[in-house]
């Protein structure tokens, strides 16, 4: 049974409660279901192919594949993956997308015939337990993930661990203590998620699309960019081709 527009939307949950890391990979699994995955090959290169969502429960995705595909060699060798899917609908603007990038493991076949079982259409692919041979499920247990709603105003962002996941989120944009209150980054804010109640001002991160815009016109230099490391980065310069 998938997910009402109400949980989808980010706000209450199940008895009224905000959605938590089972929710969010729930939405994966029954609502979105197929979903690109994302690996890297033997050459360093970046591969991509749809992959759906098996099963799931409070802080594990779980997926299958064949020991015969590319896509297993990517995975026992890398053992890390980038997850991304986007619910349906109407426009652009009417859904929500969740993205992970997490750490995977093989657990065999174990699993396979609870995958059959939840998810019957797969019969028409694989027909019988021969046939089901090279099948292994794999799970995702360790990462971070991010849920993105382009249907509200402003938009909305909210991250959510995996696991025993220990990596915050790092990164965004900040405004430091050089902010002076001139409001140059206002008007530029596409989001207007700049708060103005004192100085320095503050970047809604819940709302921040992470254009770079406020950083790019800041005559300050107050506004950094944080990267995922967790170093910070200033102001762009024009010769690095970040500013063009």
């Amino acid at each position: 049974m998938g997910y009402n527009e109400g949980r989808l939307g980010g706000g209450p949950g199940k008895d009224g409660m905000t959605l938590d890391t089972g929710d969010y990979l729930n939405i994966l699994k029954d609502d979105i279901h197929s979903v690109v995955f994302a690996t890297v090959d033997r050459d360093g290169h970046p591969a991509a192919r749809v992959i759906d969502i098996m099963l799931a429960d409070e802080n594990t995705l779980y997926f299958i594949t064949a020991k015969g595909k590319e896509f297993y060699r990517q995975l026992t060798e890398r053992k890390y993956v980038a997850i991304s899917g986007m619910t349906g609908g109407g426009g652009s603007l009417s859904k929500k997308a969740i993205s992970i990038r997490g750490e995977v493991k093989e657990l065999g076949a174990g699993l396979v015939d609870r995958v059959f079982e939840e998810n019957p259409y797969m019969a028409e692919i694989y027909p019988d337990k021969e046939s089901r041979m090279a099948i292994t499920v794999f799970c995702v247990t360790r990462g971070r993930g991010e849920y993105f709603d382009l249907s509200v105003k402003p938009i909305t962002r909210k991250g959510f661990l995996i696991g025993d996941w220990d990596k915050e989120e790092a990164g965004g944009y900040f405004i430091t203590r050089q902010c002076r209150g001139c409001g140059n980054c206002l008007s530029k804010c596409p989001q207007t998620c700049i708060t103005t109640a004192q100085v320095p001002f503050e970047i809604q991160k819940e709302h921040c699309i992470r254009c770079g815009n406020c950083l790019e016109v800041c005559p300050f230099g107050a506004v950094v960019r944080r990267e995922e490391d967790g170093t910070t980065a200033g102001q762009w310069r024009k010769d690095d081709g970040r500013g063009s």
